[in-house]
C-alpha cells in the first residue's frame, strides 16, 4: 500500500507515521501493493480526527473516526474499513470489473454478511424545480439534513445538505 499522509493544524511526527502505517497497514491483506491510502490527521478544538480514503476502480471506501486520542481514533478507522469491506465484500468486488484493486485472498474468501442491508420504508413526493437556496429554506423547514429537488437552472435532480458549522453543500451530478 502506498500511503499519502498529510497533517491539518498539526506536524506529523514519526511516531504518528509509523502508528498509521502499521495500523492501516494491517489492511494491506485486501488491497494488492500498488494500492494508494490517503490519510488526513486533524486536530479541531481539541479533538483527534483521521480521514481515511482509499480509491479503488469505482468506488471509494473511506472512514472517519474523532476521539481525545489520535491514536485510539487510529484503531477505531482500522476497524470501521476492514468491517466494511467484509460486509460489503460481495457488492465492492465485482470479479469482473474491480477485482484488479483487491488481493487474491480477499477477492477467493468468503466472510458472512452478519448484516444485510435492508430497505425498511419507501416514500414517494412530487419534486419540484427550484433554486438550491430555496432547497435549503425547505429543508430547514422540514427539519431534515438534506433535501432532494429538481434545480429550476440546470432541471437536473440535485441534493442540497447541512454541513458542520451551520452551511450547506449541494451535490450536482456531472455532465
Amino acid at each position: 500500500m502506498k500511503f499519502t499522509i498529510t497533517g491539518r493544524n498539526m506536524e506529523i511526527t514519526p511516531a504518528l507515521r509509523e502508528a498509521v502505517e502499521g495500523k492501516i497497514g494491517k489492511l494491506d491483506k485486501f488491497f494488492n501493493p500498488n494500492t494508494e491510502v490517503h490519510v488526513t490527521l486533524s486536530v479541531e478544538k481539541g479533538r483527534q480526527k483521521i480521514e481515511v480514503t482509499i480509491p479503488v476502480k469505482g468506488n471509494i471506501i473511506r472512514s472517519e473516526q474523532v476521539s481525545n486520542d489520535m491514536y485510539v481514533s487510529i484503531d477505531l478507522v482500522e476497524e470501521v474499513i476492514e468491517r466494511q469491506l467484509k460486509k460489503y465484500k460481495t457488492k465492492i468486488v465485482d470479479k469482473k470489473q474491480n477485482a484488479g484493486s483487491f488481493s487474491q485472498l480477499f477477492v477467493e474468501n468468503d466472510y458472512v454478511d452478519d448484516e444485510e442491508v435492508r430497505i425498511v420504508r419507501t416514500k414517494k413526493f412530487d419534486i419540484k424545480p427550484m433554486y438550491p437556496e430555496d432547497a435549503c429554506i425547505q429543508m430547514e423547514l422540514l427539519g431534515h439534513s438534506f433535501f432532494v429537488f429538481i434545480n429550476a437552472e440546470t432541471d437536473q435532480v440535485n441534493v442540497v445538505y447541512k454541513r458542520k458549522g451551520d452551511t450547506y453543500g449541494l451535490i450536482e451530478p456531472e455532465t
